[in-house]
């Protein structure tokens, strides 16, 4: 399963590209807003340039297909890794449907349900993004949709990505791997989080406290 960050702030994704495990970065409007960014093809290009080699999600906010195309050629100009980040709505399909048939990369978001999900594949999405956690908060499975829609993908050897979005925490990425999903893409803290283990720590402060008694002694004689 690969890994996403999920962050439109250029520090964060700095520093996780350079610890070599993400492949991908996922961005959104509340994102750009949270971090102040005026301009917004600055920093998507700047972020592209960090993850080279991985696809760099941008959202659009027309409610039509025409305005949502529009956009999404726009953005696709701004660099080689650009994925269309698109809402599941009818509107929606019928721009993921332009921009597959184009070669346009899409990312298909706010998707809660195996239907939607199934819908979004037809259409062509390239990155289906089903969310965990706001499905938790209403009372429901999130990690059983996605395991229900990598059942489906796979079933029907669909070409779209499962991706799980909506992370609120590392077993969620542990339970994203075992259900099948092919993506998390995760909160910087949370990418942080997932380090951390304290036998780990434990281990490392033993191991050097070792070698500096060895050192000592090798000093010594």
């Amino acid at each position: 399963m690969k890994l996403f960050i999920d962050s439109a702030n250029l520090d964060e994704i700095r520093d996780a590209a350079s610890w070599g495990t993400i492949s991908g970065v996922t961005t959104n409007p509340t994102l750009l807003a949270k971090d102040n960014h005026g301009d917004v093809q600055k920093v998507i290009q700047e972020i592209a340039g960090l993850v080279p080699n991985g696809p760099i999600s941008v959202e659009v906010v027309s409610e039509d297909a025409k305005g949502m195309i529009e956009e999404g050629v726009k953005f696709s100009k701004w660099a080689e890794n650009i994925a269309v980040k698109v809402p599941m709505t009818k509107e929606g399909m019928k721009a993921v449907r332009y921009f597959t048939d184009n070669g346009i990369d899409t990312n298909v978001t706010l998707v809660f349900s195996a239907n939607q999900a199934l819908l979004a594949a037809a259409a062509g999405a390239t990155f289906i993004s089903s969310f965990v956690g706001r499905v938790d908060d209403i009372g429901f499975d999130g990690m059983g949709i996605i395991e229900e829609v990598a059942n489906i993908i796979g079933i029907h050897a669909m070409d779209s990505q499962v991706l799980a979005a909506s992370i609120r925490h590392p077993l969620h990425v542990t339970q994203a791997a075992t259900a099948g999903a092919d993506i998390a893409t995760i909160p910087y803290k949370v990418l942080q989080q997932m380090y951390l283990h304290p036998l780990t720590e434990k281990g490392v402060a033993a191991f050097k406290a070792d070698w500096d008694k060895l050192q000592s002694g090798m000093l010594a004689v």
